[in-house]
Parts: C-alpha cells; structure tokens; sequence
C-alpha cells in the first residue's frame, strides 16, 4: 500500500472550523481545538434560537393584538374567541400586521368579532349561522 499523507484533509477541516470562528475572541478563532468547542456550541445556540425566534415573534403579535382590540373594548382572547366563531381564519401575524398599518380593516374584524360573540350570548345559533353565512 502506497502512504497517504493526510495535510491537506486535516488543514482543510481546520480552515473550515477557523472561518466558522470568525470574529470570535481570544484564542477562540485561531487555536484549532477551542474553535471547534466554540463553534460547535454557537451551532447548539442557533439552532435553539431558530426555535426561540419563532415563540418570540408569536408572543410580540399577541400583545400587539391585545393592545389594539383593549382600544375597543375586548381582550384578547374573547376576540380571538370571536374570530373562531364568526369563521374567520386569519393568523397572529396579519392581525398584527393589521392593527398597525390598516386600523380600518382591523375595526371591521373586531365588530365581527363582537357581533358573534353577542349574537351567541343572546340569541339562537342556529340563526347566527345563517346570519354570517
């Protein structure tokens, strides 16, 4: 069997952990063995936080919803309540999106909101059914 040096695979690997440190401090970006540890937990870090970015901006969306409808006499969760019953099926995103940049449109799906939540507190459901049919 022929000798294989192995230089140029290992410096390869050892380039490739040392660009992934960049920008870190002290001996973190130029000594081989703790930039691979320090990396190697960055990774750890960001694949969580992909995971905490998404429950974050959730939360965010909820309290702007929140502010917006209190401004009009509900909570929350009784207009979401409301949304569900009138049947309308739109996400914690465009809510928000929409109690900030189209107050109008968004007034228009608290009073639906409302009038479901009233119309079956007060009345039949099934007329309510037909009514928002």
């Amino acid at each position: 069997m022929a000798r294989v040096k192995r230089g140029v695979t290992s410096h390869a690997k050892h380039k490739k952990v040392l660009d992934q440190a960049k920008g870190f401090r002290g001996r973190r970006k130029n000594t081989i063995r703790i930039a691979k540890q320090a990396v190697e937990k960055s990774l750890q870090y960001a694949y969580r936080d992909r995971k905490n970015r998404k429950r974050n901006f959730r939360a965010l969306w909820v309290q702007r919803i929140n502010a917006a409808v209190r401004e009009h006499g509900l909570t929350y969760g009784r207009f979401i309540d409301g949304l569900n019953k009138s049947g309308i099926e739109i996400d914690r995103k465009v809510l928000s999106d929409l109690a900030i940049h189209e107050p109008q449109a968004f007034v228009a799906l608290v009073a639906k909101a409302k009038t479901a939540l009233e119309y079956l507190k007060n009345g039949n459901p099934n007329e309510f059914e037909r009514a928002v049919a």
